[in-house]
C-alpha cells in the first residue's frame, strides 16, 4: 500500500483528510518499553537467554533441602546480580532512546508547498 502525502493548503483538503484517516501519524518512537511493560518484558527477554534460566534453574533446585548444596540466598545472589545489573543498563538506554526520540518529534521540519 502506497502512502499518499497531500500538502495541507486548502485545495486539496476533502482528499487530505480522507487518506490521514488510513495513518496514525509522523512520530518516531524507537523505545521498546513503556512504564507499565518494562519488568514483565524485560523478564520475558532474560528468561530467554540459556544461562539465566541454568541459574534460574539452581535457584529452584536449592530451595529443595534434599538437593540444596549453598544456602538458598548465595544461589540468588548471582542471578539477581546480572539482572538487575542489565535491568539498569535497559532502563538507562530507553530512557536515552526515549528523550531523543522527543527531541527529533518536537524538532521543527520544512514542508514544500508548491
Amino acid at each position: 500500500k502506497w502512502r499518499i502525502v497531500f500538502p495541507n493548503n486548502g485545495r486539496q483538503r476533502e482528499d487530505w483528510k480522507q487518506a490521514s484517516a488510513c495513518y496514525s501519524g509522523n512520530r518516531i518512537q524507537t523505545t521498546k518499553y513503556t512504564w507499565f511493560t518494562f519488568l514483565p518484558q524485560y523478564l520475558f527477554e532474560q528468561f530467554h537467554r540459556l544461562g539465566n534460566l541454568y541459574f534460574f534453574f539452581l535457584v529452584v533446585l536449592n530451595w529443595f533441602p534434599q538437593v540444596e548444596v549453598f544456602h538458598r540466598e548465595i544461589t540468588m545472589l548471582p542471578l539477581l546480580v546480572v539482572l538487575l545489573a542489565s535491568m539498569i543498563k535497559d532502563a538507562i538506554e530507553d530512557y536515552r532512546k526515549y528523550r531523543f526520540d522527543e527531541m527529533i518529534n518536537l524538532s521543527k521540519t520544512r514542508v514544500y508547498d508548491k
